[in-house]
C-alpha cells in the first residue's frame, strides 16, 4: 500500500515551534535523568537545593530543580531547566545538549551523527504526539485498547533516543507510526515453498491458519492472480509484509527472487491492520480476535535493526508449545491468571546467495519473515478490557498521568491498587524465575494488562521466543528450545531480570509517576512490593533455598545501563544470540528499596 497522498506542508505541521520547544524540554529532562542515572552525567548539587550539569569544556551550564529517588532515578521539573554561557541565558536544543556532552557519553565520530538523526527523530515524534493529542492521560485510562496503544508519549522509559524509525520519509511516518492509528493493508507475497520455511505449533496447521485469517473470497483472488501468472498458488506460501519493506527492501534486494518468481507480489490485505507500540506488529483492525501479524522492517530504531531473522523463525512455534505447557501445568500461574500469547505460526524466506554470503547475524538475513501471534481479545471475559502495560508510565507533560486515571477509576486506596498490580505481575515472574529458571523480558510494551474497573486482574506475556531464556543450563529442554537457553555462571547476575527488567526498568518509573502525583509516598511503594514478594515466598517453602541463594532483598544489584549500550552501537545494542558477551554496560550498583523490607524473620536469621 501507498501511504496516503499529503501535501509537502501537512507531513510536517506538527513541526512548529510550540511543539519543537515542548518537545525539546521534555527530551533534556529525561536526557539529563537517564543519563545521570547511568553515571554518564554527573549533576552537582547546588548551596540552594538546585543542581548545575557543566558542559565537557566548562563553558555551559544547566541548571535544574529534580528530586533523587529510589534506584537514582532523578525526577526532574523540565519547567526549571536553564541553560547559561558566561551568564547568558540561551535556548534549549536537544541536539546541542548531545555534542556539548558528547566525551561524557562516550559517542565516537561514528556514532554521534547517527545518533543525532536518532535524536531528531524522536523530537519530531514527541512534536507529533503533542500536536495530536486527544485525550489526556486520565481520560486515555478509559478508552479501548488500541486508542491507549496510539497515545503512549514516552516510548521505551529508559532509552533517550527511542523513537528513530530511521528509515521512514515524513509520509510514511504518517502511515505506519503507532501514534499516526492509521490503518493500513499488509502486503501479500506468495514464497515458493522450496526457498521458504513454514512451521506452526502443534495444533495447527498451514492451510487451518490461512483459512481462518483470510477470506473465502481473499483465498480466491489470490489464487487468481497467482494463475494469471501461469503459477499455482499451492506451490507457494502465503507470506506477510510490511507495504515499506516490500517497496524498500524487498522488491530491490531480492530484486532477482521477483524476477524468477520464487517471490510474487500479490497485493494489499483485505483487512485492515494497526500497527502497535513495537512499529513493526500490527493489530487486526477489522477482525480483532485475528492474529496479529509481525513482520520485518529494516529501518533503525532503539539500538537495532527491525529484521526477524528466517532461521530463528523456525523454532518459534515449538518454543511456545514448550512454554504454552509449562504455563498451563503450572497451579499457582494458573492461580494469578498468568498467560500467554502465542506465536502459533512462523514463516522465513531463504535468499540462498545472502545466506551464502552474508554471516549468520547479518541484517540481509532478516529481511523477510513474519509470524502470527494469537489475539488477547478472546481472552477476555466479561467487564474486561485490555491495556498495554506501557500505559502504567505514560504522564501528561502538563501533569495527570494514566494510572492516576486507573486508580480513581477504580475506588481504591492507591497502596490497595498497587498490590493488585504486583500481584498479577511481579509475582508470577518470580514465580516463573524461581520454580523454573524461566525469565521474560518483560517491559511496558510486552505486557498486555486485564483491566477489571481500572484494577490489573492477570496479565498476558507476548514476544516469547526471541525474549524468554532459560537459566539453568543442567535443565532438560526439547531440542527446538535449546535455543533459548541462557546458562549464567555468574549466580550475583541471576536475579537481574527481576532486578533490572522490573524495578529499575518499570517500578523505577511508576513509584516516580505516583510520588510526583502525590498518590503514594516512596516508603509505601517499596512496601507493597516487599509486602507481594514475602507473601509469595511464604507460600512456597519448597523454594527457599532458592530464595534464600538469589535473594531479592538483597542489599544492591549491578546498575544495567541501556543508553550506554545504544551509545556504544546504535545499529545492534546486543547479540542476542551471546547477550552475556559484553558487560561494559554493567557500571556499579543500585541500592536495593526492598532490603529496608526484607521480613523480619529472614532479617533476624542475617
Amino acid at each position: 500500500m501507498t501511504p496516503t497522498p499529503t501535501t509537502p506542508d501537512s507531513t510536517v505541521a506538527h513541526l512548529d515551534p510550540e511543539h519543537w520547544e515542548r518537545a525539546t524540554r521534555l527530551l533534556i529532562r529525561k536526557a539529563i535523568a537517564e543519563f545521570s542515572h547511568e553515571l554518564l552525567l554527573a549533576p552537582k548539587e547546588q548551596p540552594d537545593g538546585d543542581y548545575a550539569l557543566h558542559s565537557d569544556d566548562g563553558s555551559v551550564v544547566y541548571r535544574f530543580a529534580a528530586r533523587r529517588l529510589s534506584l537514582d532515578h532523578w525526577l526532574v521539573d523540565p519547567a526549571s531547566i536553564t541553560r547559561e554561557r558566561a551568564g547568558e541565558r540561551l535556548p534549549l536544543d536537544a541536539l546541542d545538549l548531545i555534542l556539548e556532552f558528547r566525551a561524557s557519553l562516550q559517542l565516537s565520530d561514528e556514532i554521534l551523527p547517527v545518533y543525532l538523526e536518532e535524536i531528531s527523530s524522536t523530537l519530531a515524534s514527541a512534536a507529533y504526539r503533542l500536536a495530536h493529542r486527544t485525550h489526556d492521560p486520565a481520560a486515555l485510562a478509559t478508552t479501548d485498547f488500541q486508542t491507549v496503544e496510539a497515545g503512549m508519549f514516552e516510548g521505551h522509559p529508559c532509552f533517550v533516543a527511542n523513537n528513530g524509525r530511521l528509515g521512514f520519509d515524513s509520509a510514511e511516518y504518517h502511515a505506519y507510526a503507532p501514534e499516526a492509528g492509521a490503518p493500513l493493508h499488509l502486503t501479500w507475497l506468495a514464497a515458493h515453498r522450496d526457498h521458504a520455511t513454514f512451521t506452526a505449533c502443534a495444533d495447527l496447521d498451514y492451510d487451518t491458519l490461512i483459512a481462518g485469517e483470510l477470506s473465502g473470497s481473499e483465498r480466491a483472488t489470490l489464487a487468481r492472480r497467482m494463475a494469471d501468472l501461469g503459477l499455482d498458488l499451492d506451490d507457494y506460501y502465503l507470506l506477510p509484509t510490511h507495504p515499506w519493506q516490500w517497496r524498500n527492501k524487498i522488491s530491490v534486494t531480492f530484486a532477482a527472487e521477483v524476477a524468477q518468481r520464487r517471490l510474487v507480489h500479490l497485493g494489499g490485505s483485505e483487512d485492515r491492520y494497526r500497527a502497535q507500540q513495537s512499529i513493526r506488529t500490527f493489530f487486526n483492525q477489522d477482525h480483532p480476535e485475528k492474529h496479529y501479524v509481525k513482520t520485518s522492517l529494516s529501518v533503525l530504531n532503539m539500538g537495532f535493526v527491525r529484521g526477524l531473522s528466517a532461521r530463528y523463525m523456525r523454532v518459534t512455534p515449538a518454543i511456545n508449545d514448550w512454554l504454552l505447557e509449562l504455563v498451563d501445568g503450572d497451579e499457582v500461574l494458573r492461580r494469578y491468571g498468568f498467560g500467554i500469547l502465542r506465536e502459533h505460526a512462523a514463516i522465513g524466506y531463504h535468499p540462498r546467495h545472502y545466506e551464502e554470503a552474508a554471516p549468520k547475524r547479518s541484517s540481509y538475513l532478516k529481511m523477510l519473515a513474519a509470524l502470527w501471534r494469537e489475539s488477547p481479545l478472546p481472552a477476555l471475559a466479561p467487564g474486561q478490557r485490555l491495556a498495554t502495560m506501557a500505559s502504567l508510565l505514560h504522564a501528561d507533560p502538563e501533569g495527570p498521568s494514566f494510572v492516576g486515571g486507573l486508580i480513581h477509576e477504580s475506588g481504591l486506596p492507591a497502596e490497595e491498587w498497587l498490590r493488585r498490580y504486583v500481584d498479577a505481575y511481579l509475582v508470577p515472574l518470580v514465580h516463573c524465575a524461581y520454580a523454573h529458571d524461566l525469565v521474560f523480558m518483560p517491559h511496558g510494551e510486552n505486557v498486555i494488562l486485564v483491566l477489571e474497573n481500572g484494577v490489573p486482574v492477570r496479565v498476558l506475556m507476548k514476544d516469547l521466543a526471541e525474549e524468554i531464556g532459560v537459566l539453568d543450563e543442567d535443565r532438560d529442554v526439547p531440542k527446538d528450545v535449546e535455543r533459548v537457553r541462557f546458562p549464567t555462571p555468574r549466580e550475583e547476575l541471576w536475579p537481574l531480570s527481576i532486578f533490572t527488567d522490573v524495578f529499575d526498568c518499570v517500578f523505577r518509573f511508576l513509584n516516580a509517576i505516583l510520588v510526583n502525583d502525590g498518590l503514594l509516598d516512596e516508603d509505601a511503594f517499596w512496601r507493597t512490593v516487599s509486602e507481594a514478594v514475602t507473601d509469595y515466598q511464604r507460600a512456597m517453602p519448597e523454594l527457599a533455598e532458592k530464595f534464600a541463594r538469589y535473594d531479592l532483598f538483597a542489599d544492591a544489584f549491578h546498575r544495567v545501563c541501556l543508553n550506554r549500550l545504544q551509545l556504544k552501537n546504535n545499529k545492534q545494542m546486543v547479540d542476542i544470540e551471546n547477550p552475556d558477551e559484553d558487560e561494559s554496560h554493567l557500571v556499579g550498583k543500585l541500592d536495593n528499596p526492598l532490603a529496608d523490607h526484607r521480613p523480619v524473620e529472614r532479617g533476624e536469621r542475617g
